[in-house]
């Protein structure tokens, strides 16, 4: 949705309209999901700070100004200190279930095996990045921000969130030699998956 439209539904939604807020919760609850599903072992997890999130959008939504940060960078702003907060009581990880869960529904046994291997290797290849790196991931591929949305949540230059996705991607093909450039289907309505590159 285009900065000026989530606009127009944020101050109608600040002004009371339920169905602005509703309109909200629809175009950002799956982005901020994924978000989580890709950080949690489970998607009830994913699912309860999603709806922590929305919470927290309720309580702060009235003070929100833009202020040159769009929208979307505010959301995962608050997304992400959520995240902060439950990181303190548990050690992230990336869920195997969020890379496979649609891989058996769109291919066959054998292929949905060799996907959930190599999506066993591509978690355990993300578990061992540095936490920025795994919020720029998180961000960029499961989140879909773009490059100055992800910079304005983590409080970063767009520079630095390029050279910090660059890194990611460098240690990640590193650490597997046959990775093509995918994160599964995560990410993707057609489920291709999103491509990693530094752009």
């Amino acid at each position: 949705m285009p900065e000026d439209e989530t606009q127009i539904l944020v101050e109608r939604a600040q002004g009371g309209d339920g169905a602005a807020f509703a309109a909200l919760y629809d175009v950002f609850a799956p982005r901020i999901y994924r978000f989580f599903r890709f950080r949690v072992a489970t998607a009830e997890s994913a699912e309860d700070l999603t709806q922590k999130v929305f919470l927290k959008m309720i309580e702060q939504l009235p003070k929100y100004e833009p202020r040159g940060i769009p929208f979307a960078a505010w959301v995962f702003r608050v997304a992400r200190n959520a995240w902060i907060d439950e990181d303190r009581t548990a050690r992230p990880t990336v869920s195997l279930g969020l890379l496979t869960e649609t891989a058996a529904l769109t291919v066959g046994p054998h292929e949905a095996a060799v996907a959930a291997m190599e999506s066993e290797t591509l978690r355990t290849a993300v578990a061992t990045l540095q936490p920025d790196q795994r919020d720029v991931i998180a961000s960029r591929f499961f989140a879909g921000l773009s490059c100055r949305e992800t910079a304005m949540q983590m409080g970063r230059s767009e520079g630095s969130v390029r050279v910090i996705q660059h890194r990611a991607l460098a240690a990640l093909r590193k650490r597997m030699p046959t990775f093509d450039g995918r994160l599964g289907d995560a990410g993707s309505a057609n489920g291709a998956g999103p491509e990693l590159s530094a752009r």
